[in-house]
């Protein structure tokens, strides 16, 4: 069920004299008019629990005495060029500083049609707004009074009450009623009551579809972000499985490189088994099998190992020269090499750490010119 709460606004002279406010009301549901009053039973109609809220609306009506309204013909504008030409005349043709003027302009549904303008003042604005603030309401629009009273026969007038507001309606203006004035603006034209049936359905029509609506440019609500709240748990639930997550995959691939280790372990356990060696771990076997292989001058820390990459990276650099070499038990290769430039021994260097030795060197001034450097080359990567 859709309901639609509408409230008329005191006018700004009550608001600013202090006068308590006795509003007129009424309440739509489904497009029925249920339940209406002038008094202080607005309160509890609009707090009534509904089953659905979320359809639940307010629309709060000004009164003609501060909102006048006037209607612009522009056939051969478009809608939204119409609407800013209305505003600007409008604008042109009101008294009074234009900074304290609020000018609202509708949009016509197609081009021709004529444009409503509401007129008010900031100051009437901030006055109702207050009052709704206090009352805790928050409406969807502010809509003027005089624009539920639907356009009189040609070369008449409407007088009708809307929300005990006695109002006037011409072909192309709707106002406040004055009955000194009236006559005068009537100009000799009959005016008419209009019949209360076609008041309320004039006045539903307009609640279905507001011809304009007052909380527009400097009134416009600011928008708020609300986020539902279960989408709000879903977000939670989703960033929790996303941490979990990425924990769970550096953990996982700890756990298999530690497994893989072990396994590479155990074969290296299993090779040097049947070499004859019985370790407590594949680090103890490796070094019992480098022991065994130097002893029996071969593996790694023989001579012909270091000796074969410093020739390789001696090759690559055709202007390196060797002046002396020796090789102790523990690997190591001790070298002296002669170079016309500094370049040509370092690239020798980065040769040999590039195929995984570690080597140290220290360069000195050869007597012939050339630069040279001793070399210690470690015969285990």
């Amino acid at each position: 069920m859709s309901r639609t709460f509408v409230l008329w606004l005191p006018t700004q002279a009550a608001l600013d004299g202090g006068e308590p406010a006795r509003p007129s009301w009424l309440r739509v549901d489904d497009g029925v008019i249920v339940d209406s009053g002038q008094d202080d039973g607005w309160v509890d109609a609009w707090e009534r629990p509904q089953e659905d809220e979320a359809n639940d609306r307010l629309i709060a009506l000004a009164p003609a005495a501060d909102v006048p309204l006037r209607w612009r013909a522009y056939p051969d504008a478009a809608p939204a060029q119409a609407a800013a030409v209305a505003r600007v005349d409008t604008l042109r043709d009101s008294l009074g500083d234009p900074a304290a003027l609020h000018i609202v302009a509708g949009s016509p549904a197609e081009a021709g049609q004529a444009v409503p303008v509401a007129v008010t003042t900031h100051a009437a604005m901030a006055a109702w707004t207050g009052w709704l603030q206090a009352q805790g309401l928050a409406p969807a629009a502010i809509v003027p009074a005089a624009a539920a009273v639907p356009p009189p026969e040609e070369g008449a007038l409407w007088s009708a009450d809307v929300g005990g507001e006695s109002l006037l309606r011409s072909a192309d203006r709707a106002f406040a009623s004055d009955p000194e004035l009236d006559p005068l603006i009537a100009a000799g034209r009959p005016i008419a009551p209009l019949d209360a049936d076609r008041m309320r359905e004039a006045l539903l029509l307009s609640l279905a579809a507001p011809p304009l609506d007052l909380l527009s440019g400097a009134w416009q609500p600011k928008r708020r972000w609300a986020i539902d709240p279960a989408l709000l748990r879903w977000i939670k639930r989703f960033a929790i499985a996303l941490l979990i997550v990425s924990l769970a995959i550096p953990v996982i691939h700890a756990i298999r490189l530690n497994a893989d280790i072990a396994r590479a372990d155990e074969a290296a356990l299993a090779a040097a088994k049947k070499a004859g060696v019985t370790a407590a771990d594949a680090a103890a076997a490796e070094a019992e099998l480098d022991r065994r292989l130097a002893a029996a001058g071969g593996g790694p820390l023989a001579f012909s190992v270091p000796a074969s990459a410093l020739y390789d990276a001696m090759r690559d650099t055709p202007g390196v020269t060797l002046k002396s070499l020796s090789h102790r038990t523990d690997g190591t290769l001790t070298t002296t090499l002669a170079a016309p430039r500094t370049e040509d021994l370092n690239a020798v260097l980065l040769a040999l750490q590039a195929r995984g030795y570690r080597v140290t060197a220290q360069p000195m001034a050869g007597t012939d010119g050339q630069q040279m450097a001793n070399i210690t080359v470690r015969a285990v990567p």
